[in-house]
């Protein structure tokens, strides 16, 4: 077994592994699950989950392989995207209607230049020569120098009248000098929508022999210029557009064994946000929930385990039966919490203080290596227990899970909401578990002496309720209930999620506990508040 130092763990962000050096890397420690699978199928149109979860790294692998007959291509919204948006919008007095008719014309050209090459015949009387001609404008706009990324696709879009006129001429048509404006449409609107029926016309040409899925990422990235309103019109727009496409437009293209599709990789909050009708059906029957919850019993057959056990595994030189590179890199037990098991494997340690997503055993056992590699003599080829439940690793650790909360609070909330919301945890006396009555306690000094002066305090300080509500979903606390053998039940938001309850409620007049995790960051002990 390699030695702990040369462990490469790659890295936390999937997006890395998009980079041409580092795709063997992940293709050798990426873990093909039913979650893969059920994104292939063709009603697939979103694809949810928490940060940190793998949205990423699934639309990565397919992105970075051809995969059951299927090509992917993965583009990430920026900064940048959003700005001309905002631009744009009032430039143009753009409504959400044009966002959607924007978006559309966008992820037609980035699936129409995923198709080149072996699938459009160089027949010049074919049905693809349509399509041909337009991405031959599409170059000749860009000079030859188009890259397909959503900035540069809205920068033709935005240029609809040049663009209109230089797809016009290649098809030699005059629709555009021909066809006139209603009361209500823009000479941007009708210029869009031309170009938009041009790609859809040339699209339904082909007899394609691939799958074909554009993935859309970084959309629960919001920047700090731009308002969360410019920014839900923005992504609404998008979800709109790709859920017409999906739905309306790319059935109807029939005689070809290929078919297109556009999936968007969204967290389980901004998915709520888009307003959609019937939203827990469109969870259920077109989205892939990603869910890594197991028992601590059970943890030896749960995904979450095997991508833990192949990140270690995959590096060595000989096979490894499951389970083995684990249990050689971490050959001890620790103390469990159950009175009824006097030890635990190590992984219930990472359960306990995880959120149990892939992102946070990657990133603790890459705490550990660095802590052995610091406090270890020598070249140890496996971990201590020493190291795991030092007070260094617990830091570290509990400074990267604080680290997500504060980005997720960043997408609603300010820097100084984010200080408010930090200062409740200094009334809980250090403590860990509370009552309904104590909370009840604690929020209402807390309100008053650092929220009621605030001149616009933040949505979720709105009642006793909301804050409750909040710390729920941000997964700060769970709720504990017990069951028929009075065994204690921890609810936590994370694994009460599902298909059917997206958005679970937390408990009003329970018990609560602050997540392990974040007890060091919070300045928190493991006892009860008085």
């Amino acid at each position: 077994m390699k030695p702990i130092a040369e462990l490469s763990l790659g890295y936390s962000d999937a997006e890395n592994y998009q980079r041409r050096e580092n795709k063997d890397l992940f293709n050798s420690v990426f873990v093909k699950n039913e979650y893969l699978e059920d994104l292939l199928d063709p009603s697939t149109f979103f694809l949810i989950g928490e940060k940190g979860t793998g949205k990423t790294a699934y639309a990565v692998y397919i992105a970075n392989n051809r995969y059951k007959n299927t090509t992917g291509q993965l583009k990430y919204i920026r900064e940048t995207d959003y700005v001309k948006f905002v631009t744009m919008k009032k430039q143009e007095q753009l409504d959400l209607s044009d966002y959607s008719a924007i978006w559309k014309v966008i992820l037609l050209l980035l699936l129409a230049k995923d198709i080149r090459g072996e699938e459009l015949s160089e027949n010049p009387f074919s049905k693809t020569m349509k399509m041909r001609r337009l991405m031959g404008v599409v170059d000749d706009y860009y000079q030859n120098a188009f890259a397909p990324e959503i900035v540069n696709a809205l920068e033709f879009v935005k240029d609809s009248k040049i663009s209109a006129e230089l797809v016009a001429e290649a098809l030699r048509l005059g629709a555009t000098k021909s066809t006139s404006t209603t009361k209500n449409e823009s000479r941007f609107q009708v210029n869009l929508l031309f170009v938009q029926r041009q790609f859809e016309d040339a699209l339904r040409g082909l007899k394609l022999k691939n799958n074909h899925v554009l993935m859309i990422d970084g959309i629960d990235i919001r920047p700090g210029k731009i308002s969360y309103e410019d920014y839900l019109d923005c992504i609404k727009g998008l979800a709109d557009a790709s859920w017409s496409l999906n739905n309306d437009y790319f059935p109807s293209i029939r005689d070809s064994d290929g078919r297109l599709r556009v999936v968007l990789l969204l967290r389980p909050d901004i998915f709520n946000s888009l307003g959609f009708q019937n939203a827990s059906n469109k969870v259920r029957d077109n989205s892939v929930l990603l869910d890594w919850r197991t028992t601590y019993p059970s943890y030896r057959s749960s995904m979450l385990f095997a991508l833990a056990d192949r990140l270690l595994a995959s590096q060595q030189t000989e096979f490894l039966e499951k389970g083995t590179a684990w249990d050689h890199y971490l050959p001890f037990v620790i103390d469990a919490d159950n009175p009824n098991r006097p030890t635990d494997n190590p992984f219930i340690f990472f359960l306990r203080y995880s959120y149990s997503r892939p992102r946070d055993i990657v990133t603790m056992l890459s705490i550990l290596r660095d802590e052995t590699r610091a406090k270890l003599p020598g070249a140890p080829t496996t971990f201590s227990k020493q190291c795991l439940e030092s007070n260094d690793f617990k830091s570290s650790h509990s400074t990267y899970l604080m680290g997500g909360i504060r980005d997720q609070l960043a997408f609603y909330y300010s820097e100084d909401d984010y200080e408010t919301f930090l200062k409740f945890f200094t009334f809980l006396d250090s403590s860990w578990e509370f009552s309904f009555g104590s909370y009840r306690d604690v929020f209402s000094r807390f309100k008053l002496t650092s929220v009621d002066h605030l001149e616009a305090p933040p949505e979720f300080l709105g009642s006793e309720g909301d804050f409750l509500q909040f710390l729920y979903d941000t997964n700060v606390l769970c709720y504990k209930e017990v069951d028929e053998n009075d065994k204690p039940l921890f609810r936590w938001c994370y694994r009460e999620r599902s298909s059917a309850n997206i958005s679970p409620k937390v408990k009003l007049d329970a018990e609560y506990r602050i997540h392990y995790g974040l007890l060091k960051s919070l300045n928190l002990r493991r006892r009860k508040l008085r």
